[in-house]
């Protein structure tokens, strides 16, 4: 009886079954090493497609060649053996998205790496993607504010903006992009923030700040440690700029910060190398520009008809003993707005933000700045490259004439002014009435030495006293007669009480 009833059961099993055809293109690894696998019989694989080992290992296409393809093993590849089966999965590598990535530390791949818990996202951004074309695009003309005075008067960033901060090591190029962050708190700016290449410390320390200063809630951190594969090294900024525009095409200003390119650059020659692609200046593959370029080239600011939204780029580029003429920084800086150009000598005598004014451009420069601050620092990028070169001439020089000695002497103070702390970034109304009170000869008379502590004193006594100053200079953005009415008003009042 029991037999009789499997009998049926099975027969009915049989009736049922369907057959499929189901096409699997497999090949076999020719070779594994340094994260990289080279793999046959896979002629229909195409660019950064994701494909399968049989260890359950994933790996991306990247190097198609007649018989063979080069791919790029996506975690530990110790498991990977010669022989081998490869599965093609049919699928370009593509990265999770959505509004719950913002407050979460994540890998190329999406994955958590915090202890927040799971993602569950189901859209899929391609982590590859062509640029939008100049009829999508609008010009750059809304700024985004640093809260950093150096930057917002003299190099001022827009949104949509690809603006480079360069120098040697340790001179506070991450801690710009840190303070950019934090200061987007009130400016309704999403946040990206790629690390490549850093010390795991080093991220930990980041999302501490980031925590401590609430900007982690509007942020997303990509990590791709220096003990990562090369492999994410590689993927990490264009994971990042994938979640980027995931925002941007709800319509959102967003900021995205690659930290740092020299590194991204460093893992693309080994891959290249390993992969045995030629090499060229300074070991790199010939593609290294468009490497970047087309990592770059998307950030932008849409027109009203695409969304309106932005990605403003600040990509970080490394440089050894100040040569911003080697092949990635020349490179890079062809390819941004503008640089921000940090020099060791000013860091370590003091100068912080260690901003050379010379070297540092904005190209979209007064179009991305309210009329107001365009107004008070008009001329201060002149004068202060000025007062670096007469700064150096005084020293050999015994007399000088009145004109140059108050030119150094309004120099020294700007110079003092423009000083600020790390991670206390400032809001715009107070940088622009504290950049006029310098501009406009009313610290003349005040010593170098009291300079800040003067600033510290004013802004305070504004904010008790003359809200009304503030609250216009916030809703006009620009310098009409009555606001500067009440500051000179403000500044004699406060001078009469200021001691030194």
């Amino acid at each position: 009886m029991i037999l009789l009833m499997l009998d049926k059961h099975v027969l009915k099993k049989i009736k049922s079954f369907e057959a499929k055809n189901e096409a699997k293109y497999i090949g076999r690894v020719l070779s594994v090493a340094d994260g990289i696998a080279r793999i046959s019989g896979l002629p229909q694989v195409a660019y950064l497609e994701l494909v399968e080992f049989a260890n359950g290992a994933s790996g991306v296409a990247i190097n198609l060649e007649e018989t063979v393809v080069g791919a790029i093993v996506l975690g530990d590849f110790t498991g990977i053996k010669e022989g081998m089966e490869v599965k093609a999965t049919g699928n370009i590598l593509s990265v999770p998205v959505g509004d719950e990535l913002l407050g979460r530390v994540v890998n190329p791949l999406g994955e958590p790496l915090d202890e927040e818990g799971s993602l569950s996202l189901s859209t899929r951004f391609p982590l590859e993607k062509i640029a939008p074309g100049v009829v999508a695009r609008e010009p750059v003309n809304v700024p985004l504010q640093t809260g950093i005075k150096a930057i917002d008067a003299m190099t001022a960033i827009g949104r949509g903006q690809r603006q480079l901060i360069i120098g040697d090591r340790n001179t506070g190029k991450t801690t710009i992009a840190i303070d950019t962050i934090i200061n987007q708190k009130e400016e309704n700016v999403l946040c990206v923030y790629v690390a490549i290449g850093q010390k795991t410390s080093r991220v930990a320390q980041i999302v501490a700040t980031l925590k401590e200063h609430d900007a982690m809630k509007y942020t997303t951190i990509v990590s791709a440690t220096a003990s990562d594969p090369a492999s994410y090294q590689y993927l990490a900024p264009y994971s990042g700029v994938s979640i980027a525009e995931y925002f941007l095409s709800k319509g959102k200003d967003v900021l995205i910060i690659y930290d740092d390119l020299t590194k991204h650059a460093y893992a693309y020659r080994q891959i290249s190398l390993v992969l045995r692609r030629p090499s060229g200046r300074e070991a790199y593959p010939g593609d290294v520009f468009y490497l970047h370029s087309r990592l770059l080239e998307r950030a932008c600011r849409l027109n009203k008809e695409h969304g309106g939204g932005s990605i403003t780029a600040l990509p970080i580029i490394e440089t050894q003993a100040n040569d911003v003429s080697a092949y990635i920084p020349t490179n890079v800086i062809s390819i941004t707005d503008g640089q921000i150009y940090l020099e060791s000598d000013l860091f370590y005598a003091g100068q912080r933000p260690a901003i050379n004014v010379g070297l540092s451009v904005s190209r979209v420069g007064g179009a991305a700045q309210n009329k107001a601050m365009k107004k008070v620092a008009g001329n201060l990028r002149l004068d202060l490259a000025q007062y670096r070169s007469l700064a150096a001439f005084a020293q050999f020089a015994s007399d000088l004439d009145e004109a140059t000695k108050k030119q150094i002497d309004r120099g020294a103070r700007m110079t003092e002014l423009l000083k600020q702390g790390q991670h206390v970034p400032m809001p715009v109304e107070q940088q622009i009435a504290i950049i006029w009170a310098g501009t406009s000869g009313h610290l003349d008379d005040i010593p170098v030495a009291h300079i800040q502590r003067f600033e510290r004193e004013f802004l305070d006594y504004l904010e008790s006293q003359h809200k009304k100053v503030f609250d216009a200079l916030k809703k006009e953005k620009q310098m009409t007669d009555d606001i500067v009415k009440g500051l000179t008003k403000a500044i004699e009042d406060f001078k009469a009480t200021f001691s030194f």
